[in-house]
């Protein structure tokens, strides 16, 4: 029992020990931190002395506040209080605004603690200037206090504001930018002045015309640019009641009365007019200020070509609107919080601008490429963001590759399948397409394969048609190869083979098994599958396909094709070939006309039967070659199907041939095939079968753009010299080429005086000058350059968004040298300053001029005579057109 009160009294006491060791330690605890704020304070000086003395003399005199209202040392620019944010990072920094002064170093003063330790130096020596505990905790909860307060007096005022805005929930503020509007207006009544005029086919009107008419009556058509400017037009002049039967057969024929020449160019004429804004907001979103972002959309309005490119049924104006908004949106959308409503939307629009650019014309997708170029230089800068974790820079690149590839990807599917909707009728342009396509099209190859039937037999009539490429259909005719060919080689003389772009009788072949004769199909037709070998023999000559080891006419390195002809001359013919189904996967064993591709390989020689794309010369009437070529790959020139088939019903030779001449098809319902291979072959044929202009008296080349060396004559009026010619304004175009060379030499010049630590400039104009300049001539040479690789005619307005670039890029040169002469330009120099703007302003007043000058030629609303036009001829090379199409030399 005396144990256990024993025990209870010893717990007791060791509770009460614990408790009096933890008050002790809290007070310590609260010395310490006084001490280690004031620790932090001796760093900044080298003298506890001249401290002391100073805390003495202003200890009576009122102290500025710091940031959570506790009274700061004048000397040293802080909170006393260890709770103040501002101590943090001044641990064991020195003040660099104050000269310490030596004096001798003071002996720290012992402070007695509740254990028996001994503090270092520095320790002591800041608790020397600490106030006491006490003291210090009187400090933390006034200080404590005044953040409440002052987070009280914040969310006062919040709730002030959300109750303002819910006494009004459906206010909506809305701001003006006169600059943007003013723009607007200026560029709309250029480019609406005279829509109308003149009531002639202009230009490239020629071809956008038919293909909006066939729009109207769902006639297919080939067209090497994508279809969506001419889809809109379509949309629109359908509403204005054009029904699509005017034929557009040459430029300058007059429209008839019926047409709506002014709904036709409106939609061009319309994003001519918003390019002025959208050039000006792109400026803006570049950080220019404002008056050099309206000088830019005001030169875009001064600008003659695109005045004129603007004015009529012309892609370029919806191409350049498009590049410019995707651009700007893209701006704000990298400055925009990742997931806020303003990053989601500016992303967006920017990715639907810029599938829009590509889906207008391919040239559109160089903007998509700028853009991608702009992210990953975004991306690249983030990585040093330290505040951004791995996550979130994955999130940002997971997100920009999403929406910048899923959406342009949508928007360019989207519109082909509209296209395809649209267009569902064969048409003149469909014969360029693969016959599994025609067969897709009302009235297209369906009228040729009415009935026929669909497996390939012994004794099927068929024609063969180059599948991928060019269209054309193997052929043959009674001419022989000649026995020497101009280089002395010799020929085998027999009987020419040839791919015919035309359909015609000669294209007929019999398909015939080597042991059969009778060739009349029973009953029960003796199907060919894969890998059967075959005779062909051609219709009306009744001569089998054949090949042997001979040189080619025009390439020599494969084997000749011919129509075997026995001379007796111990060359035996080598007839047999191989049936080989490329897409036996998806069409099955059996040959099959129209759908299945097959290689046609010589027993004899493993040679395919390809075209191999030469022509011939006047001996073989100027038909494409073929061959038998011994490479083992699989080409596309290789590769043929069945268009054409039916079976043979008489073995009368007089009487099949008959048949062949008169065999008449009657058109019916379609057959079906899936839109993705629809789209796949139509871009196919879009991006690699190209229809280059062999010559054009106005074409141009992409070293004569800069300097605008040659422009293009539109149209001419058949009654006087009155004429529509594309150029630009001359000395807008030499001013901006000049601007890129002053771009080129301070980007050299800045980035080799910085690499010698020379920094000429502050850094936020050099930050600009690399981000928002370099935005500018990347998509000047991104957009001109590759015009220098690219094989067909090109015209001045290949260069047009290039040029738009260019022109931005001159719009920022032009402030950056403003900023250069105010920062160096000081006392007297100032007036340098106002000098290099009333240049400008001088230089602004020319290019008005010069546009006014010009402007007929943009029109061509205003008769114009002879000397009129000699004297604009500013240049040599620009061949403006007379009366009666005399050239003006």
């Amino acid at each position: 029992m005396s144990a256990t009160y024993t025990n209870t009294i010893t717990q007791r006491r060791k509770t009460a020990k614990v408790r009096q060791q933890q008050q002790q330690q809290h007070q310590w605890t609260g010395s310490d931190l006084s001490g280690e704020s004031n620790e932090r304070l001796h760093f900044r000086s080298r003298s506890t002395n001249s401290m002391q003395q100073q805390h003495t003399a202003n200890s009576n005199s009122p102290s500025p506040l710091c940031c959570n209202g506790a009274r700061a040392l004048t000397m040293l620019n802080c909170c006393v209080d260890v709770n103040c944010h501002l101590n943090a990072p001044l641990r064991g920094s020195v003040n660099r605004h104050t000269t310490p002064t030596p004096t001798p170093t003071a002996t720290p003063t012992p402070v007695p603690t509740p254990k028996q330790v001994s503090p270092s130096p520095t320790s002591d020596r800041s608790r020397s200037l600490s106030p006491s505990p006490s003291t210090s905790r009187s400090r933390s909860l006034s200080c404590q206090k005044h953040i409440n307060k002052n987070s009280a007096g914040a969310a006062s005022a919040e709730e002030r504001k959300t109750s303002s805005a819910s006494s009004q929930p459906f206010t909506v503020n809305l701001s003006i930018d006169l600059f943007s509007w003013t723009l607007f207006l200026l560029a709309f009544g250029t480019r609406f002045y005279k829509l109308a005029t003149p009531p002639h086919i202009v230009f490239d009107e020629l071809h956008y015309g038919k293909y909006i008419s066939m729009y109207m009556r769902n006639i297919f058509f080939f067209d090497q640019h994508p279809p969506l400017g001419k889809q809109l037009i379509a949309g629109l002049v359908s509403l204005a009641g054009y029904d699509g039967n005017y034929t557009f057969n040459r430029i300058g024929e007059p429209y008839s009365p019926e047409m709506p020449i002014f709904w036709f160019r409106f939609l061009p004429a319309m994003c001519g007019s918003l390019l002025a804004p959208a050039v000006y907001n792109l400026l803006l979103e570049a950080k220019l200020s404002r008056w050099s972002s309206a000088l830019g959309g005001l030169l875009v309005v001064l600008d003659n070509s695109l005045l004129t490119q603007s004015r009529f049924v012309l892609m370029e104006s919806m191409l350049l609107l498009a590049t410019t908004v995707g651009i700007a949106c893209l701006l704000r959308f990298q400055r925009s919080r990742l997931g806020s409503l303003e990053w989601f939307f500016s992303g967006t629009t920017a990715a639907v601008c810029l599938g829009a650019a590509g889906t207008v014309k391919y040239v559109g997708f160089l903007a998509l490429g700028l853009a991608f170029y702009l992210m990953c230089r975004h991306l690249w800068q983030q990585l040093y963001d330290a505040g951004l974790t791995d996550r979130q820079l994955w999130m940002h690149a997971i997100s920009r590759l999403l929406i910048f590839v899923g959406i342009p990807l949508a928007v360019y599917v989207g519109v082909f399948y509209v296209h395809f909707k649209t267009l569902h009728r064969a048409g003149p342009h469909d014969s360029i397409m693969t016959s599994a396509f025609q067969a897709s099209l009302d009235g297209g190859l369906a009228s040729i394969t009415k009935g026929q039937p669909l497996a390939v037999v012994h004794g099927s009539q068929i024609t063969l048609r180059h599948t991928h490429g060019r269209t054309c259909w193997l052929h043959s005719h009674a001419a022989v190869y000649p026995v020497r060919y101009p280089d002395k080689r010799g020929s085998s003389h027999q009987q020419q083979v040839t791919c015919y772009s035309f359909k015609d009788v000669n294209n007929w072949w019999l398909v015939k098994r080597p042991t059969k004769e009778n060739l009349v199909v029973g009953d029960e037709p003796d199907i060919i599958r894969h890998g059967e070998i075959i005779q062909l023999v051609h219709g009306i000559t009744s001569r089998a396909l054949n090949s042997h080891d001979v040189a080619a006419a025009m390439t020599p390195q494969c084997q000749e094709v011919s129509c075997y002809i026995d001379y007796e001359i111990k060359m035996a013919g080598e007839l047999l070939w191989r049936v080989e189904i490329l897409n036996r996967d998806s069409e099955g064993d059996i040959w099959h006309a129209i759908k299945s591709e097959v290689r046609l390989v010589h027993v004899s020689t493993d040679a395919c039967l390809k075209f191999s794309g030469r022509q011939l010369p006047d001996w073989g009437f100027n038909q494409h070659e073929v061959v038998a070529d011994r490479d083992k790959g699989i080409h596309e020139d290789a590769i043929w199907n069945v268009e054409e088939h039916r079976y043979t019903q008489t073995e009368d030779h007089r009487e099949r041939e008959r048949q062949m001449l008169t065999a008449e098809m009657i058109p019916t319902k379609r057959t079906r095939i899936s839109f993705w291979a629809k789209l796949l072959e139509l871009q196919s044929k879009m991006l690699f079968q190209s229809k280059s202009v062999p010559s054009h008296m106005y074409s141009s080349m992409p070293h004569e753009w800069p300097l605008m060396d040659k422009g293009i004559a539109y149209w001419l009026d058949s009654q006087s010299s009155a004429q529509i010619y594309l150029l630009g304004n001359i000395l807008l175009w030499y001013t901006a080429t000049t601007g890129i060379l002053i771009y080129a030499g301070l980007l050299a010049f800045y980035a080799m005086r910085r690499q010698r630590l020379c920094f000429d400039i502050s850094e936020h104009e050099w930050q600009r000058f690399v981000l928002a300049g370099d935005t500018f001539f990347m998509g000047y040479v991104m957009h001109y350059l590759p015009y220098f690789c690219v094989d067909r005619t090109l015209f001045l307005h290949n260069y047009l968004p290039a040029f738009v670039f260019k022109l931005l890029l001159l719009c920022f040169v032009v402030e950056h040298l403003d900023y250069l002469l105010r920062r160096f330009c000081t006392g007297r120099g100032v007036h340098l300053v106002r000098l290099y703007r009333l240049m400008l302003i001088l230089w602004l007043v020319g290019v008005l001029s010069i546009f006014s000058k010009f402007i007929p030629f943009s029109y061509g609303a205003r008769q114009m005579t002879l000397n009129e036009v000699r004297s604009l001829r500013w240049k040599d090379t620009w061949d403006f057109v007379l009366h009666k199409n005399h050239h003006l030399y």
